[in-house]
């Protein structure tokens, strides 16, 4: 399948097979084809929560407002944005060092983030952080058609919520849902805008 045919057949799906279980090796795969995903000055502000258990997805299910796909998933991956940027920056800077680059190349790129993020209000970084989410969403998305089962993009739920039962650290915030599984649905037929409503 290539990619014109992945976009077009992927969709998103509302009650997937609680029958058939994604294999681990398929779902590292597309956790591989997550963590390639772009990211504004190459921050890569997330961590994937992957809910596995059918207990905690059951605990889930009320605070995403009863959306079946969170309880029938194979596997629930939560993106959560990391609002720890220095931490986040050692890791970047280590793993620069291990490619190679330069130790002047990599003091300006961290000089450069710590100014662009010290900028910025706590409001308006976990904005600007979060969006770059959506990114890794995308690819999350066509990555999963692509290895042969389907999902669903979801921001329907309580953050706070998912943030106690998963007892997630403060730094991390749940921004998106990416259920993944085999579709018990069928597509509807896609409806878009014509080109000349996007393109001017």
């Amino acid at each position: 399948m290539n990619f014109e045919e992945i976009v077009k057949q992927r969709y998103a799906t509302k009650i997937f097979d609680k029958n058939r279980r994604v294999d681990e090796k398929l779902v590292d795969r597309l956790i591989e084809i997550i963590r390639m995903s772009p990211s504004s000055y190459n921050l890569q502000p997330w961590m994937i929560k992957i809910v596995r258990d059918d207990d905690t997805k059951k605990k889930l299910l009320k605070a995403s407002y009863n959306q079946p796909q969170v309880e029938t998933c194979s596997h629930l991956l939560v993106f959560c944005v990391d609002i720890d940027v220095l931490s986040r920056l050692k890791k970047i800077e280590q793993a620069m060092r291990e490619k190679g680059v330069e130790e002047e190349k990599i003091k300006n790129y961290s000089s450069m983030i710590i100014q662009v993020v010290s900028s910025m209000s706590e409001k308006d970084l976990i904005n600007w952080l979060q969006k770059q989410l959506y990114i890794a969403l995308a690819n999350a998305l066509n990555g999963a058609k692509y290895l042969g089962f389907d999902s669903c993009p979801m921001e329907g739920f309580d953050p706070k919520e998912y943030s106690k039962i998963l007892n997630l650290p403060k730094n991390l915030i749940p921004t998106l849902l990416c259920p993944i599984g085999y579709a018990a649905d069928k597509p509807r037929e896609k409806i878009r805008l014509k080109k000349e409503d996007i393109v001017f």
